[in-house]
């Protein structure tokens, strides 16, 4: 079934992976896998839990969507002697001057499969064009599969992608920017949660180059955020470049533990191609105004029509740390200021009459497609329940 979303005509959506069941909900994506044309590869992943994927399912299409493959399970968890090893996938993404399609993915091992001890287990691995698993390690003789980036020790703390739109770019001299996160140590050498959160993070920017068919990576310093004014740090960061050749950082943050504070999106500007960063500060309309949104992941979306957009919540009250994670919105970035243009706000879905005021609108992830233009958006309507998770994977429409 395929419906308007009132009251914007432009959008419509569809489900494209219904929930097996009460008990499972289902996250679904798909990604292009070359450079031109309209092969694209989906998974299909099923939680029954916070922040633990079940089980996963990829399919091939080569007719941009119409069609698809059986489906091809992907183990995502495996017991090992140290515990239970868990991978969480993420992007795919096509490197637009060499063509390869890269396939990036969290992996660790978690000694009781509890989810929060990946705060201390997470890395980050990539395949390319298929082939191969590669650990994100910084090159250098003092770095290794255990000390993979400066500052981060396996089993004391972890970086990772937050979720899958947090995707690379790649910039005009070649090099590919990856945005990630990283669990800080503290001056007693254990994790650093200044306000005592769920959790607590830092983001920065890991650079990759081309040697061969793999990837040499080095790691710009963190981007920090003041624990007085977010109180879980930076988190799930989108990248983009701006019309003066600026690099915009666009970042969630937190209000949990301290809902008195404004609930923001917040935002940091390179000007040397990501290797320093300005201070986050909270990310306005054009006018100057601040938006409250919850935190919750977001996506700046580069479009063939030349325009920058940006994907995400946008609450009408102050949230509550995670929620209400709807409405969602798309808007255009304005490509000078770096700031958001209200005006363009198209409001792609809500909570409808009746439904949980516990609807998450669940890990958006959005591509132009390339044979309609419009863009393509994928997100799952979930409902956390006492009784058991239940949701369905749906695919947007929107003309712009």
């Amino acid at each position: 079934m395929v419906f308007l979303v009132p009251p914007h005509e432009r959008v419509s959506r569809e489900v494209f992976f219904r929930s097996p069941g009460k008990g499972t909900a289902v996250l679904g994506y798909a990604f292009y896998t070359q450079a031109t044309g309209s092969a694209l590869v989906s998974i299909e992943e099923r939680w029954s839990r916070s922040d633990t994927i079940d089980v996963a399912y990829f399919r091939t299409s080569q007719d941009n969507g119409r069609t698809w493959s059986a489906p091809t399970e992907k183990k995502t968890g495996e017991k090992r002697p140290e515990g239970m090893l868990r991978r969480h996938l993420r992007a795919g993404y096509v490197d637009p001057q060499t063509g390869r399609f890269i396939q990036l993915w969290d992996e660790g091992i978690l000694p009781t499969d509890d989810p929060i001890e990946g705060m201390r287990q997470w890395n980050i691995y990539y395949s390319v064009d298929g082939k191969g698993s590669y650990q994100i390690i910084q090159h250098g003789k003092e770095f290794n599969a255990r000390h993979p980036l400066p500052g981060i020790y396996t089993g004391k703390n972890c970086v990772m992608l937050g979720d899958v739109p947090c995707l690379p770019i790649t910039l005009k001299d070649g090099s590919i920017l990856l945005p990630v996160e990283t669990t800080p140590l503290g001056p007693d050498g254990n994790l650093y949660n200044p306000t005592g959160g769920y959790t607590y993070t830092d983001v920065a920017v890991v650079h990759g180059r081309w040697k061969g068919e793999h990837l040499e990576w080095k790691m710009a310093d963190p981007i920090k955020g003041d624990p007085e004014r977010c109180t879980r740090g930076m988190d799930e960061a989108t990248i983009e470049t701006l019309a003066d050749g600026r690099l915009i950082l666009v970042m969630r943050g937190s209000n949990a533990k301290k809902t008195t504070l404004p609930g923001y999106r917040w935002v940091s500007y390179s000007s040397d191609g990501g290797w320093h960063w300005t201070t986050p500060k909270p990310w306005t309309y054009t006018h100057g105004d601040p938006f409250y949104s919850p935190s919750s992941c977001s996506q700046l979306l580069r479009h063939s029509n030349g325009k920058l957009f940006w994907l995400g919540n946008i609450s009408p009250t102050n949230p509550q740390g995670n929620r209400p994670r709807y409405p969602f919105f798309v808007g255009e970035v304005d490509q000078d200021s770096g700031l958001l243009i209200r005006e363009s706000l198209i409001k792609v879905d809500d909570r409808q009459p009746g439904e949980s005021d516990i609807l998450t609108l669940s890990s958006p992830y959005a591509r132009e497609d390339r044979e309609t233009k419009q863009i393509a958006l994928h997100m799952s309507r979930l409902f956390a329940l006492p009784d058991g998770w239940v949701g369905d994977a749906f695919l947007y429409r929107i003309d712009v």
